[in-house]
């Protein structure tokens, strides 16, 4: 992305500023399904290039406008978990089961199998917004502690859980994958050619 579009947006240019939006809406929009479920993906991705188009004006150019973007996504998404009043009842306590609260979602074909980002998603927000700030984006628990107010033995406990609930279900559809092909033959009967 030329570093002339960011100036010209930052000097109120809407069309520098639309190519700017284009350049990294597929970045931003990832970040937010991880982090807050694909609900919600839509309206934090606009409101971050919301926020970014009134804050465009403080980018200094220390780091790349990539990464500046990135951070100003994670703030705008914690401060509507935080706006929400769910900052802390997303995460579970010590006696709870990530597996009991993790709903399944509506499979439309069940006969396919689960992939990551299905089993990302079932995780319980709390627990799914550390794995994806520690274990996709790189945060360290103190820092994941400072954004979500948590400490950082909530943060550590909750990754804990979220790998624990992956591994689980990853598993579990994977051995309902490999099954499947043996309870077809058995229910087919006789192949042509055979009586």
């Amino acid at each position: 992305m030329p570093v002339d579009d960011i100036v010209l947006a930052a000097n109120g240019d809407a069309s520098a500023f639309e190519r700017v939006y284009h350049a990294h809406v597929p970045r931003v929009h990832g970040l937010a399904r991880r982090m807050a479920g694909p609900d919600a993906a839509d309206e934090l991705t606009q409101d971050v290039f919301v926020r970014a188009w009134q804050k465009l004006g403080t980018f200094r150019g220390e780091s790349s406008f990539g990464t500046w973007l990135h951070r100003l996504a994670v703030n705008v998404i914690v401060e509507r978990f935080r706006t929400l009043g769910v900052a802390r009842d997303r995460f579970l306590s010590d006696s709870e089961s990530a597996l009991e609260v993790a709903t399944a979602p509506p499979r439309s074909r069940p006969d396919l199998g689960m992939d990551l980002q299905a089993a990302i998603e079932r995780l319980p927000p709390g627990a799914r917004t550390i794995f994806v700030l520690h274990d996709v984006e790189g945060y360290r628990h103190e820092e994941i502690a400072g954004m979500l107010g948590v400490s950082a033995g909530t943060s550590k406990s909750q990754l804990h859980r979220a790998r624990q609930t992956l591994r689980r279900t990853l598993n579990a559809t994977t051995k309902r994958a490999a099954d499947r092909p043996q309870m077809a033959q058995t229910r087919t009967g006789p192949q042509i050619g055979q009586r």
